[in-house]
């Protein structure tokens, strides 16, 4: 790496959403591990990829950079970017924006087991509670 680009890199100020993993969405349910290293190893060295196999993941995939600014590089190139006639939706990955889903079902499901556990129900639209 040339002393430039190392010293442009140090100053940079990255917004605070960048990291090193992208989480990409909308790819063909058939692409391979391979497909997706040629597509992205393209922006710089990859730790690893994971590609979304159960039914409610499929066309999914994460992938995890060496560099934060590589994968920032690969958003910025990526997020539009066409494969088998799909356009690829490249995020930073955010565990809480992902966890808040997870999060609230599990909420709902406490809530109506201590409703039954206490024999509570909801009231309902004609109650004068």
């Amino acid at each position: 790496m040339a002393a430039a680009t190392l010293g442009r890199r140090s100053n940079t100020r990255l917004p605070p959403e960048v990291n090193r993993v992208l989480y990409v969405r909308n790819l063909p349910f058939n692409i391979s591990s391979e497909e997706m290293y040629d597509i992205f190893g393209k922006y710089g060295a990859i730790r690893q990829i994971r590609l979304g196999n159960a039914r409610d993941t499929r066309g999914t995939a994460y992938v995890v950079y060496e560099d934060i600014y590589d994968a920032k590089n690969a958003v910025d190139h990526l997020s539009g970017f066409n494969v088998a006639n799909r356009y690829l939706i490249v995020l930073y990955y955010q565990p809480t924006k992902m966890s808040k889903k997870s999060d609230i079902k599990k909420k709902e499901d406490e809530i109506n087991n201590l409703r039954e556990k206490y024999g509570v129900g909801t009231p309902g639209p004609d109650s004068t509670d």
